[in-house]
């Protein structure tokens, strides 16, 4: 049986720290990326990756692990699967989009790149930011 009363909590703890934080990625930090300038950007970029890696990595292995701990929580099992459908879908996200356009952005910089990172991030902004609601939901009925 899954321990509902703190997986729920701390469920919800990480999974509202990182939709802060991919807010503010996708209105401050992505945009700015643009003001870098060609001549000093790669070696931005390439420091982004590695220091935000470094905050997001814990944080989204413990939402992983408890996401998956509370689809065993018979109270809250629907609206624990709809939330990992929503972080199945970040997670595409992340590996089809977002990483690949920060490998090209490593090694050049380019305009239309930096706006289409900017445009595409919005699933995943869109999509922590439901999951922060359904993961509350999951709280309320635990």
């Amino acid at each position: 049986m899954v321990h509902a009363d703190w997986v729920a909590p701390l469920h919800l703890s990480v999974t509202a720290a990182l939709a802060g934080l991919i807010w503010v990625v996708q209105v401050v930090h992505y945009p700015l990326f643009a003001a870098v300038g060609p001549e000093r950007f790669t070696a931005y970029e390439q420091r982004h990756r590695t220091r935000i890696t470094l905050l997001v990595g814990p944080l989204m292995a413990v939402e992983g692990l408890t996401a998956l701990a509370l689809v065993l929580a018979p109270n809250s099992r629907a609206l624990a699967m709809f939330g990992l459908g929503l972080l199945a879908a970040i997670h595409a996200s992340t590996v089809f989009l977002q990483v690949p356009l920060h490998e090209q952005l490593s090694r050049r910089y380019d305009g239309r790149l930096i706006a289409r990172l900017v445009r595409t991030n919005w699933i995943r902004t869109i999509g922590w930011t439901a999951r922060t609601v359904v993961a509350a939901a999951v709280l309320a009925t635990t």
